[in-house]
């Protein structure tokens, strides 16, 4: 009986050692939206990740997925992420700007001409360039740039707007960034930073008169309900910053990191597709409709919202980031007309 005793102890010790070496690796993967595929970029992101590595690592790598921000707010989990506890997030740029705050160069206000020119500028040279800065100051590794749902437009429940002169005095919901207050202010509007997860009832209470985002986003929020005048400015887009934390991706075997960095890349591009489909389907601009009031500008009524705010925006770039910022903001536009 001891001598079994004694085989059964050494044999326990043994398993203890060598079940974390056989144990599947698992990813936790946060983001703030639902985890519907269907219903926004995000969740369509998770799914197809989840899937492809699991898949492509025949179990090897678990995913577990914590959508509606359910491990915290994107500046709480960005510090999960960086420290370990949470292996990778999708970020958006107000969140992610807590602990990148060069993030700001990519708000010029109308710098693209059009939705598929942002795709060559982030996974082109340009994206490598971000992301190794962003690896170089955050020591997080970027596996890319996703569709937050297209272009930002401004919905509010005073007035329609038409020219920035509409937008004075209104008090509008942004995210924290100083660039895109100096959007609102150089419109003469009063920006209002909130979370995300604040932003429904600040619409529905006044805390705020409207908010800017993307077509999907303002439908799958339902903020219809909340708002009743939509203008198609498309004056910003805002891609979702995907990082892992570096020392989980460094223990990854060169197989494994092509899985992740496949599954990432069809990720996105699902993304993206998700994004365009509800803008054109009837859950997007047409949804929209129903309830507001959507007017879209000419070019000559951009011209007069690009006047007035992207020089605001480029100074506080500058006085904000120096030269570094500026050489990024540059190498971001030259891309920008190389793509084109």
């Amino acid at each position: 009986m001891r001598i079994v005793g004694r085989a059964l102890i050494v044999f326990l010790a043994l398993a203890l050692l060598v079940s974390p070496a056989l144990a599947a690796k698992s990813i936790k993967v946060h983001h703030l939206n639902q985890d519907d595929p269907f219903d926004n970029p995000t969740g369509a992101m998770a799914t197809v990740f989840k899937s492809l590595v699991e898949a492509g690592t025949n179990g090897g790598i678990t995913v577990q997925t914590f959508p509606n921000g359910q491990l915290g707010k994107d500046n709480e989990v960005l510090e999960q992420v960086k420290s370990g506890v949470v292996e990778t997030g999708i970020f958006s740029v107000g969140g992610f700007a807590a602990g990148y705050p060069l993030i700001g160069v990519l708000d010029v206000p109308f710098a693209f001409p059009n939705i598929s020119v942002t795709y060559p500028v982030f996974d082109g040279p340009f994206g490598q360039k971000l992301g190794a800065d962003i690896k170089k100051k955050t020591g997080m590794t970027v596996l890319g740039f996703g569709d937050s749902g297209g272009f930002f437009h401004i919905s509010n429940n005073k007035k329609p707007i038409t020219s920035p002169a509409d937008v004075a005095g209104l008090k509008i919901r942004t995210m924290g960034l100083d660039t895109h207050k100096a959007i609102i202010q150089s419109l003469g509007g009063q920006p209002t930073a909130l979370a995300w997860a604040e932003v429904y009832t600040a619409l529905q209470t006044g805390v705020a008169d409207g908010q800017m985002n993307p077509i999907p986003i303002i439908a799958f929020a339902k903020l219809q309900e909340v708002q009743k005048y939509l203008t198609l400015t498309g004056h910003l887009f805002a891609p979702y910053v995907w990082v892992m934390n570096t020392k989980f991706y460094d223990g990854l075997t060169a197989d494994e990191k092509k899985v992740v960095h496949a599954a990432a890349t069809s990720a996105i591009v699902a993304g993206r597709g998700i994004g365009r489909v509800i803008e054109a389907s009837p859950r997007g601009l047409a949804t929209l409709a129903k309830t507001m009031k959507v007017n879209s500008l000419t070019d000559e009524q951009k011209k007069a919202f690009r006047d007035k705010s992207t020089p605001e925006v480029t100074k506080i770039i500058t006085q904000k980031f120096g030269a570094e910022g500026t050489e990024m903001m540059n190498a971001f536009l030259a891309a920008i007309k190389a793509a084109e």
